[in-house]
């Protein structure tokens, strides 16, 4: 079967749809078969009536911009992303290996420190990490989990081979958008749906509420959760309110808690007070008490790392747990893999240069107009210098960043994102996308089939990020190939 979508350039890079000689991939047959069945007009008001769709059910992000917290809709693309079982699969064993082994090296890490002993890795690292928290070393929360929620952002290189970009460990989000966006593809193309054999992700809220509920202090069936959210002008507040909602889960401030004498923590209710066993925070770990961290935060409460310590309330993620959210960090889960399970990683990273060894530092310094550089602690593709497109001077007063901090940075080459067909000004053309899948670990792990596909919805660009122009797409697993 040909595609006949007119000017689809599949050739440049790897597309996961089309082939560079314009077939329909196996996996790719009956979506495609079922767009070619519409004309360019259906297309296009399909496309709106998403748009519509979005506006009336008040899927949000905010920007931050010049000072203001502007809401915008989410972005959102009706061609769904479609990967096969058998190549998904192979994935979703490769994240649950990752997460463990991070997850002992956090412990570790707060604990004897045995990898740092042995060898394996720096110790000057941790000295320098901007995410270490001296208040967590000796603490063992329940099953040993500290990343309960981690966030792994997958890309595609030229091959179609999933790699490992970074890891999202503190407060990974946009799980909601991944929820949402299949729900606006059963509105506009439910008859599609219903004819395919796709994993469903609407489980998700019940898996994250089990996994809470299993680090609960007591032992209850259903133990007292709440979304400990900033407050409505921080840029995920949507997603704190639909995981609430959807966890049958209160959703509070730090201004509705406290801790008691007993170091317990508390919800102020009409009713009067009521125990808090776990608290799925989407705060970060220094606004999160100002008796152990930043005193003028107004976003925590006092004595919340009292009742933690004592065992008295779970926390998700864990305090401290952001020590391994770092782009330095990543380089070396490689080797975690390794020294912690003994095991060769499923899922390779991709290729790295970290500054803070001198041959690796020197050969980014030399090589800068063909590499991509990271801080270590930002987010959000913020910080970053994409070398063959930045300016001389751009490169310039990136040399000098790096020769004055090189443990802040790291270096990679630029990738070729793999591409999906998507809709552009009432057109088909291939955008590049990277995908954010969602890994919990309670006392078991779950992995959902897929993820928030995030794209690039300006022509050449890699940068995916919505609060950067990127939008977003449904991901389909098949159940079957």
């Amino acid at each position: 079967m040909n595609i006949d979508w007119k000017g689809y350039d599949a050739s440049s890079c790897y597309d996961e749809l089309v082939t560079p000689k314009g077939t329909v991939r196996t996996h790719a047959r009956e979506l495609l078969a079922y767009l070619d069945s519409l004309t360019a007009d259906e297309i296009r008001e399909r496309q709106r009536a998403a748009d519509g769709a979005i506006v009336e059910m008040g899927i949000t992000f905010t920007v931050y911009s010049e000072g203001e917290n502007i809401d915008r809709a989410w972005p959102y693309d009706i061609i769904p992303r479609i990967i096969a079982a058998k190549t998904w699969d192979p994935v979703d064993a490769g994240l649950r290996q990752r997460v463990q082994a991070l997850n002992l090296f956090i412990a570790d890490i707060y604990g004897e420190q045995k990898i740092i002993r042995d060898g394996v890795f720096p110790a000057e690292l941790l000295a320098d990490s901007a995410n270490f928290r001296q208040e967590c070393v000796g603490v063992r929360p329940p099953h040993d989990v500290w990343a309960h929620i981690c966030g792994s952002d997958l890309i595609r290189d030229h091959k179609g081979r999933f790699l490992v970009l970074e890891d999202n460990l503190r407060v990974p989000s946009g799980v909601s958008y991944m929820m949402e966006n299949r729900v606006l593809t059963k509105r506009v193309f439910g008859e599609l749906l219903e004819n395919s054999s796709i994993r469903p992700v609407s489980d998700y809220p019940t898996q994250l509420f089990d996994m809470l509920a299993a680090i609960s202090p007591r032992p209850l069936d259903y133990p007292e959760v709440v979304v400990l959210t900033p407050g409505i002008y921080n840029s995920a507040y949507f997603e704190h309110s639909f995981l609430a909602q959807h966890m049958g889960a209160e959703l509070v401030e730090g201004a509705d808690l406290t801790v008691g004498e007993d170091d317990c923590v508390y919800m102020r209710t009409i009713d009067g007070l009521q125990r808090v066993d776990v608290i799925y925070r989407r705060v970060d770990d220094l606004f999160l008490d100002p008796e152990a961290f930043r005193e003028d935060s107004a976003l925590g409460v006092p004595g919340l790392m009292r009742a933690w310590r004592a065992g008295n309330v779970g926390l998700a993620n864990a305090p401290g747990a952001g020590v391994a959210d770092d782009k330095v960090v990543y380089a070396y889960v490689p080797d975690f893999i390794r020294y912690y399970l003994d095991q060769d990683p499923l899922l390779p990273n991709v290729e790295t240069y970290v500054c803070n060894r001198a041959k690796e530092c020197d050969y980014v310094l030399n090589n800068l107009d063909q590499l991509v550089v990271k801080p270590a602690n930002e987010s959000g593709g913020y910080g970053m210098l994409i070398g063959p497109t930045a300016s001389k001077k751009e490169r310039n007063e990136f040399a000098r960043r790096i020769r004055h901090d090189p443990r802040n940075y790291i270096a990679q080459p630029l990738i070729r994102l793999s591409t999906v067909p998507t809709v552009i000004d009432g057109q088909v053309e291939p955008r590049h996308v990277d995908l954010r899948p969602f890994i919990l670990q309670g006392d078991r792990m779950y992995v959902t089939p897929g993820g928030l596909t995030r794209v690039a919805l300006r022509k050449g660009s890699t940068v995916v990020n919505s609060s950067q122009g990127g939008g977003s797409k449904d991901t389909w697993i098949l159940e079957q190939d």
